[in-house]
């Protein structure tokens, strides 16, 4: 066997250095906050929690392009459930996104139109605070959920539609026709079927225990749930996952960080890349997923590919914050974003 160039030995031996530095480098310190200092260090940092009023909710959700107002809003529910807007009348928004039970599917990509798998494996994200979020899809590409709702309407794996065919069904219904002449000056078109469910998702905001601490109660979370929120803040993940959504606000690398174990691995991911996509533009960026209720919505990552939450948790501590959590600061982790589940706030009823 020949001799192994120079430069390549260099280049191994500056890969250890640096990855052994950083591994000696001191861990950050945590000191865990008195449950009124951990809240009010929450709120001045971004973290807040949802309103319980529907005038509340206005302020925070309402667009400005597509006025909220609760004639809308009941169109865009029953339009959410409707049949008619898939090619073989069998899908709905509901199909993928099922309300009582975090908002996703719960399976690793989403099944469409003749049983269709998204081509990419990519898992559906959660529609539950969805609106709260600055961009929509696991690129970003969508500005908002109005904009969001006609991608799997018209996606040829989801729901097969085209913008026509979708306002010719509408139209079969006298009842439909009627609400969208007297809701929108132009009537029933596809931009305003797409306005009509964003309406109604719009207001699919959830509250739990989580919420309720903030505002003041601090026998809303346990003693591990505190723990975890404290690991949370204090270790950095609220960085990236916050906002009142405690997500959804930007658009990140993944992974950030690679161990000296994983330099000469293939896979771009912390583990198998099914589907082959790569984020925003192919360069592994992608829109932080929104935490609220994630206890609800595995499988985790873009394409589903991790079934188990602290192993998920496990993932992100290492290749993104750069310090893998104990099995016990997991733990806590856990008990904290089991304080993120929460209800639909019947705003508008």
């Amino acid at each position: 066997m020949g001799r192994i160039p120079k430069i390549i030995l260099a280049t191994l031996a500056f890969i250890v250095l640096f990855y052994g530095a950083l591994a000696l480098m001191p861990k950050k310190e945590i000191t865990y906050m008195d449950d009124k200092t951990l809240r009010e260090y929450a709120l001045s940092h971004g973290l807040a929690p949802v309103p319980t009023t529907y005038e509340a909710l206005l302020k925070v959700t309402d667009n400005p392009q597509n006025p909220l107002s609760r004639e809308k809003i009941a169109l865009g529910k029953k339009l959410f459930f409707e049949t008619a807007l898939s090619y073989d009348r069998t899908i709905n928004c509901a199909s993928c996104h099922i309300l009582e039970d975090g908002g996703d599917d719960n399976l690793p990509t989403a099944i469409g139109f003749d049983g269709q798998a998204n081509p990419f494996h990519l898992n559906s994200p959660t529609v539950l605070n969805a609106a709260l979020a600055k961009a929509q899809f696991w690129d970003g590409r969508a500005k908002d959920v109005e904009e969001q709702a006609g991608g799997p309407i018209q996606a040829p794996f989801e729901m097969h539609m085209t913008p026509e065919l979708a306002v010719e069904r509408i139209a079969e219904n006298p009842e439909y026709q009627k609400a969208f002449e007297v809701l929108f000056e132009d009537g029933l078109t596809f931009a305003n079927i797409k306005n009509a469910i964003g309406a109604y998702e719009r207001t699919l905001l959830t509250r739990g225990a989580y919420d309720r601490f903030l505002e003041g109660d601090d026998t809303a979370l346990n003693d591990a749930a505190k723990r975890g929120m404290n690991l949370f803040i204090q270790k950095g993940c609220k960085g990236c996952h916050t906002g009142m959504s405690v997500g959804g606000q930007s658009i990140q690398q993944f992974p950030l960080r690679r161990s000296v174990s994983d330099i000469f691995k293939s896979e771009p991911f912390p583990f198998p890349n099914t589907g082959g996509f790569l984020g925003k533009d192919g360069m592994k960026k992608f829109r932080v997923p929104i935490l609220r209720n994630i206890t609800k919505t595995a499988p985790y990552f873009h394409n589903g590919e991790v079934k188990d939450l602290k192993e998920a948790i496990r993932i992100m501590s290492k290749y993104q914050i750069g310090e893998e959590f104990t099995p016990e600061q997991i733990e806590d982790v856990v008990a904290f974003f089991k304080s993120l589940e929460g209800e639909v706030v019947q705003y508008w009823y």
